[in-house]
């Protein structure tokens, strides 16, 4: 797994098309050749752009799912829902389906953020809203999601 880096702004023009900051296009140089799989944030009003290599390991953790268990295939339906193959094309650019954009609320400034492996595709404003933290105390969440892993020998988490 590549770890990615940085939050980048860029613009959309009126086909639906991004293009790639240079130091973003850099990190993802290696999953340029297998394409991307762009679909819906579960959680937010975002977009999730998958490396092919990261996108076939969340898909083999899915195929382990029992889909005569009916919560089990409603997920399935629910998260493959809009799911597209996308690529960079020659130019660096990104071209978001218009369903994919109408769901994200993408008008023309965005946000690319990367989220470990994978990057969000955000408009601008509903990402300052995100992190804004009105809807929530992030020292908080930190502590609840991170305050009890301390696996390095150094006892730094």
């Amino acid at each position: 797994m590549d770890t990615i880096v940085g939050t980048y702004e860029c613009k959309v023009d009126a086909k639906g098309r991004l293009m790639i900051p240079a130091p973003l296009k850099k990190q993802l140089s290696n999953s340029l050749q297998d394409g991307f799989v762009l679909k819906r944030s579960v959680f937010q009003s975002c977009l999730e752009l998958y490396p092919m290599s990261e996108w076939n390991l969340m898909m083999a953790k899915i195929n382990k799912l029992n889909r005569f268990v009916k919560k089990n295939n409603d997920f399935i339906r629910r998260f493959t829902a809009g799911v597209k193959i996308v690529e960079i094309d020659a130019l660096g650019r990104l071209l978001i389906p218009k369903d994919l954009m109408a769901f994200s609320s993408i008008s023309k400034e965005v946000v690319f953020s990367s989220a470990v492996n994978i990057v969000e595709i955000w408009d601008k404003d509903l990402y300052e809203q995100s992190i804004s933290g009105e809807d929530m105390d992030f020292a908080d969440l930190a502590e609840e999601v991170m305050g009890n892993l301390n696996d390095d020998e150094n006892g730094i988490s």
